[in-house]
């Protein structure tokens, strides 16, 4: 089912925090990301995002701006994306799509000075690996090793 509502991405405020905390993944999908409410700490190099829809958080991830973003790209401009996750309830609605479909406009009005999202995905997470290449991510080749196997490296320039 298509969502019809309208979607937004914004930088995190404590105004989603009860919405963020109450978030639910079944374990099958926590394995290879974390909960918002684990993320929500803000500071000058992680920057906590809200896919909200009527103002209500549907989704979550992180941008980063430190030194972690060369483990997966030379470019000094770009930014690295994390703890990507819709709300267990609200999957299949197009969220995931929409917010990533935002993230050029984004990254235009919050962090000018970026030109790429590297993000790393986990080998066997084929769901997410779909969605990032149908929202313009293509794979670099690269490989990393994380916690539970090998993560293959993704870009796009904004």
């Amino acid at each position: 089912m298509a969502n019809k509502m309208k979607t937004e991405l914004k930088l995190y405020s404590s105004k989603y925090f009860a919405g963020l905390r109450d978030f639910y993944l079944p374990e099958e999908q926590l394995q290879f990301t974390a909960l918002p409410s684990d993320m929500l700490e803000a500071t000058n190099e992680k920057h906590p995002i809200v896919i909200a829809c009527e103002e209500q958080p549907v989704g979550f991830f992180v941008l980063h701006s430190s030194s972690r973003v060369q483990e997966y790209t030379d470019n000094s401009d770009g930014m690295l994306l994390t703890a990507f996750s819709i709300n267990y309830p609200e999957q299949g609605k197009g969220y995931a799509s929409d917010g990533l479909k935002q993230l050029r406009l984004l990254t235009l009005n919050q962090f000018p000075s970026c030109n790429e999202i590297v993000l790393a995905v986990n080998k066997r997470n084929i769901p997410a690996q779909k969605l990032y290449i149908k929202s313009g991510f293509q794979d670099t080749g690269r490989r990393k090793m994380g916690s539970i196997g090998e993560q293959l490296i993704m870009s796009k320039n904004v």
